[in-house]
């Protein structure tokens, strides 16, 4: 049976393509499209991509205004359901301002705009989205942004660490997130956000595979299914 996932565009999303290939290249399924305005998802999908990009030109608070899209009620509802859902970046900030995720994503502690590929340490391999690494494997992903410095109260916090729900830290300084959070996990482990973009890293010619173990853990897991 084919791999049906779904990537979603919002104004401003710059990153959809680049989701859509990484996730056709590893399924073998192009993916459908769908646009924020949609007010439905396709029927029986598997998975979900809310990719980056500066949705509404990250007016308001980075994130806030496309969580209020059309089709946010639907993805909240299939996520709820169990349909695996993954944001990266402006799709973490999106996932977090819609309440899937707990937390926030502030300004960068530097006030600057962060672009490199950076080391991450995999914290839980137990995920759909991460078995495909080791835990405790170090990883290099390319990030953008300057809204990525996540936060949440020290009571929070505590509850994520102790839950396992941090997939990914980072392993150096990137963004002053608490605790060097970089891709975190709902408390059911099918929602996963994060700020580095993984589907920049599925060919070589790009400069790394990291990023493919990814999708491959995701798609294998909910074809085994």
């Amino acid at each position: 049976m084919a791999f049906r996932s779904a990537v979603i565009t919002f104004p401003g999303s710059n990153c959809d393509r680049d989701m859509a290939v990484a996730l056709e290249k590893v399924s073998g399924t192009a993916p459908f499209r769908v646009w924020h305005g949609e007010a439905e998802l396709p029927e029986k999908l598997d998975f979900i991509a809310v990719p980056g990009g500066f949705s509404y030109g990250d007016y308001l608070r980075s994130g806030a205004m496309a969580a209020r899209s059309p089709i946010m009620s639907a993805i909240v509802k299939a996520a709820d359901a169990g349909v695996p859902v993954l944001g990266v970046c402006n799709g973490f900030q999106v996932l977090t301002e819609s309440g899937l995720l707990p937390g926030a994503l502030m300004r960068n502690a530097k006030q600057d705009f962060v672009c490199r590929t950076v080391p991450l340490r995999v914290e839980n391999n137990q995920s759909l989205f991460t078995g495909g690494y080791e835990a405790g494997e170090i990883i290099h992903i390319p990030v953008a942004h300057h809204d990525g410095n996540y936060f949440a109260d020290e009571d929070a916090l505590d509850r994520i660490e102790g839950d396992g729900r941090i997939a990914f830290r980072y392993a150096d300084a990137v963004n002053g997130s608490r605790r060097d959070i970089a891709g975190l996990l709902n408390a059911t482990g099918n929602v996963l956000g994060m700020m580095p973009h993984p589907e920049r890293a599925v060919e070589q010619t790009h400069g790394g595979t990291d990023g493919w173990a990814l999708f491959e853990s995701a798609v294998k897991g909910l074809v085994r299914a």
